[in-house]
């Protein structure tokens, strides 16, 4: 679970970040990235029933996405506002597929503080 300081919760600041944030695109998966005025990481997961009308694997989804940022959290900048937002077909995809996306992405975004990106 990713820690609560790690989570974008409030909707103006989601909507923020939604509007004004950067896109980058890898795969089926979407992110935008906005810097914050707060020292802190913060992310938010978007997986709409065009993934799947079961509750079930849009959850999968979801969990598998706060994990993998879950795990490189002390990798990524501080000031960051992040939302994912999950495209048709992810869910067909597994842990280490998704990873790797996530990976691209914060490579292509360049919010990594290290550069131990395979």
């Amino acid at each position: 679970m990713l820690p609560k300081e790690n989570r974008l919760k409030k909707k103006k600041d989601l909507e923020r970040v939604l509007k004004e944030g950067q896109t980058l695109k890898e795969g089926f998966l979407l992110l935008k990235i906005l810097e914050n005025d707060i020292a802190k990481r913060r992310f938010a997961f978007v997986v709409s029933k065009k993934i799947s009308k079961k509750a079930v694997l849009r959850n999968k989804v979801k969990r598998r996405l706060r994990e993998i940022v879950r795990q490189r959290l002390k990798e990524i900048k501080k000031g960051i506002d992040g939302v994912f937002i999950a495209l048709p077909g992810i869910e067909k995809e597994n842990f280490s597929q998704i990873e790797k996306m996530v990976k691209k992405l914060f490579k292509k975004a360049n919010i990594l503080t290290t550069n131990n990106v395979e």
